[in-house]
């Protein structure tokens, strides 16, 4: 039964002998949220090194290399310098939207973690419904956004806040209808169904993952870059672009407020390659479907493709040229809504065809 069943029966179960059935059962979930959401915390912190090395070294630069060996703790470095610095609030700002809007942003960032599987059962929360709470959460992340480039009153992260609300909210519309395209396929919602629904499905059953797939993989690339656009990464970091709006609406935030936006932009980044690992990637599974490689832990497989898709972003960055506003209003709304929406009719199609639908309950 995995993970999720061994929490109830022992960790909980302990749990409530020493502390009661409830407050035990409180314990024990708060101890296994914070197993996940330090690890993330830790993983961000990498990222941004690593992030940093990478764009160095496409630049043929040394990148952090001063604190600690390689430059390994440059990231603790500027957290510790972000957390002493003094926090200030423009006089001119809502105080309270102010100081709430990059909480929401962490917190949300960090909700989205609990339905993601690492392996089989090594899950917080195994949902069935658990893209579309996945969905429901990065479409409360512009909230967070509107918030603080509103509360500044100020016009550069006003700018920025209407620029991340319509790009998110534009490219979500996408995404949806790709996420349709996989949900099809593995007629479930939930999470680990979708990986296991992986497992030899193309190439004659000798590959696992949706990529391989020739009706998905044009939806796989479209997903990539809607992922880079809903998390304002380059080409799309529009609005914090800093040749227009200096640093869109992150302008008048400083100290421990502006490392929570910061924070939350790289666990959002994690997230989206850990969710293109789930959906196209085959997750926790192999990428071939060869015995011997089962003996290995699906949990590094799963590691490994999420360390593969954030260099590709890294890649991105360090490579690709900032895209103008029109351009990225008009892929969105232009080129990949109605090509994601032809798209499901496509595959819709197919697989009727095939008989794929066949299998299910109450299937012709």
């Amino acid at each position: 039964m995995g993970f999720t069943h061994f929490f109830e029966e022992l960790f909980a179960g302990w749990f409530g002998a020493g502390f009661g059935t409830g407050f035990g059962y409180l314990v024990a979930t708060i101890i296994l949220i914070l197993v996940i959401a330090l690890p993330v915390m830790l993983a961000v912190a990498f990222s941004v090194y690593f992030d940093r090395k990478i764009w160095a070294a496409m630049q043929m630069r040394r990148g952090p290399n001063m604190v600690g060996p390689l430059g390994l703790l440059q990231s603790f470095a500027d957290a510790a310098k972000l957390f002493l610095k003094e926090t200030i609030i423009p006089s001119s700002a809502n105080k309270g939207v102010f100081v709430i809007a990059p909480m929401i942003m962490l917190t949300l960032a960090l909700i989205s973690w609990a339905v993601i599987p690492f392996d089989y059962g090594v899950v917080l929360a195994d949902l069935n419904v658990g893209l579309l709470y996945l969905f429901a959460v990065s479409s409360l992340g512009v909230y967070g956004i509107i918030m603080a480039g509103w509360a500044s009153n100020s016009k550069y992260p006003f700018l920025g806040g209407l620029r991340s609300a319509a790009q998110m909210v534009s490219y979500e519309v996408s995404i949806g209808f790709i996420i349709v395209c996989v949900v099809l396929y593995a007629q479930s919602f939930n999470l680990s169904a979708i990986v296991l629904s992986q497992k030899g499905n193309a190439l004659f059953g000798l590959v696992n993952g949706n990529i391989f797939n020739p009706l998905l993989f044009p939806m796989a690339i479209m997903f990539f870059i809607s992922a880079l656009a809903e998390t304002n990464r380059p080409p799309f970091d529009l609005p914090e672009a800093e040749a227009e709006m200096v640093a869109g609406y992150q302008v008048e935030y400083s100290s421990m407020s502006f490392a929570l936006f910061f924070l939350s932009e790289y666990a959002n980044v994690l997230l989206m390659c850990a969710l293109t690992s789930i959906l196209f990637l085959g997750g926790w599974l192999p990428p071939i479907n060869w015995a011997p490689l089962y003996l290995i832990p699906g949990i590094f497989w799963m590691f490994g493709k999420i360390a593969f898709m954030f260099f590709v972003f890294a890649w991105v960055k360090a490579t690709v040229p900032r895209y103008r506003y029109d351009q990225l209003m008009r892929l969105g709304w232009k080129v990949f809504l109605p090509l994601s929406l032809a798209w499901v009719a496509v595959v819709s199609g197919w697989l009727v065809f095939t008989g794929h639908f066949a299998t299910l309950p109450g299937g012709a």
